[in-house]
């Protein structure tokens, strides 16, 4: 509000101030608050404290900023205390449409209040006011929403920072119940512990675009669904390229993880691969160190994206453990290094899953082909792929391979 606008005269309506009936702001607040609670639904579901105090307190705020700028008088004062209002129940939660919506039906209220006293003769004036009305609406939503966001990205800002340190705290092995009593975050009995791998954007390989801008949005956007999918109950340290995520068990009701990781992915417009180690919460450092070898295996192995568990992939996480025995099994290839046609088909035939046609069309060649190049692995190699034993081993081979 500018000094000229300050100096604005007074509306009228038949000779008197058009503010004349919003006068006794007290009396009309209460009428406001009533009316909030029979027409603003969510109002209804709020606290009776919230109800007395801080509703009927911004009610009064709005109502003395309107009267002011109704009568042409300065109001910065008033602008200030409606945002101290706003950022207050920013912190408390109170969700902005609530907030908005009652300030809406405020005026609206107001509004008919103040034009049942016009005449045939106040149309100039009426004219003014509307104008006015919308000055009014203009100036109330833009402070409570700036002072609103404002103190809400503070409140994020906050709780981001407590959940990296708790989730630090976790994953180094430090003492956490002190940290977590000051972060006010509760620890749970046990995790499922995921070590996730976040492509990039098809978008981040364009060279019009500044890649480092879509990959920042590309983590908000997941960082935001994981705090709608978890109720902000999870714990996670990432960055744009993955990390480790900590989901308290048992999960969220109604969430499973196979439904979170592709709803991260669909968020992150890419699709996302994590490996799963279930622990207490004691031993989280050791199931994050095993979550993210087992993930390094489903990369190296380019297994397509998905969620994969310990549990199903115990036998190939065993095969890259050092020793004779991965040694020993990653040399049944080498006879494959002079073709390495053959090798490409084994591993897509082995990572679709033994599917003739898929690798076929992979490969963009007939699936005889495709028989025909694993009968010639099977002569080089002396292990049959289209059996059960020599697959197994095959397999195996290729497993160990990748961690030579």
């Amino acid at each position: 509000m500018t000094a000229r606008d300050a100096l604005r005269p007074a509306l009228t309506l038949s000779g008197k101030p058009m503010s004349t009936p919003l006068h006794d702001v007290r009396a009309f607040s209460r009428t406001l608050v009533g009316h909030f609670i029979d027409n603003v639904v969510p109002c209804a579901t709020l606290p009776g404290e919230a109800i007395d105090g801080d509703v009927t307190a911004i009610t009064r705020i709005c109502l003395e900023l309107a009267v002011s700028m109704l009568d042409g008088q300065d109001i910065p004062k008033k602008t200030d205390k409606l945002a101290a209002a706003a950022a207050g129940w920013a912190r408390e939660g109170v969700p902005i449409d609530t907030i908005l919506q009652a300030i809406h039906e405020g005026v609206g209220v107001g509004v008919d209040l103040i034009m049942s006293q016009s005449t045939g003769e106040d149309h100039d004036s009426v004219v003014s006011a509307a104008r006015l009305v919308v000055e009014i609406l203009r100036t109330l939503t833009s402070t409570v929403s700036h002072a609103y966001i404002r103190e809400h990205k503070a409140v994020v800002s906050e709780h981001h920072s407590a959940v990296h340190t708790l989730a630090s705290a976790l994953l180094g092995g430090y003492p956490t119940s002190l940290m977590a009593r000051e972060c006010g975050i509760d620890i749970a009995a046990s995790y499922s512990v995921l070590a996730v791998s976040i492509p990039a954007h098809p978008e981040e390989r364009s060279p019009l675009v500044d890649a480092t801008v879509v990959a920042r949005r590309k983590l908000r956007r997941v960082q935001a669904e994981l705090a709608v999918r978890c109720r902000g109950e999870s714990l996670a340290l990432l960055s744009v390229h993955g990390g480790t995520l900590m989901v308290p068990n048992p999960p969220t009701a109604g969430l499973d993880l196979e439904a979170l990781l592709a709803a991260l992915s669909a968020a992150a417009q890419t699709p996302i691969t994590a490996a799963v180690v279930s622990t207490p919460s004691i031993d989280i450092p050791n199931a994050a160190k095993r979550a993210h070898e087992l993930l390094d295996m489903v990369q190296r192995l380019e297994c397509v994206p998905g969620l994969y568990r310990f549990s199903e992939m115990a036998l190939e996480y065993q095969l890259t453990r050092p020793g004779p025995g991965r040694e020993r099994l990653s040399s049944v290839l080498d006879p494959l290094d002079e073709h390495p046609e053959l090798l490409e088909t084994l591993r897509l035939h082995i990572s679709n899953n033994v599917n003739r046609q898929r690798t076929a069309r992979m490969l963009n060649i007939h699936t005889n082909t495709v028989d025909y190049r694993l009968k010639r692995i099977g002569y080089i190699t002396g292990h049959d792929a289209t059996q059960t034993a020599g697959l197994w081993y095959l397999r195996s081979a290729l497993v160990a391979r990748s961690f030579r």
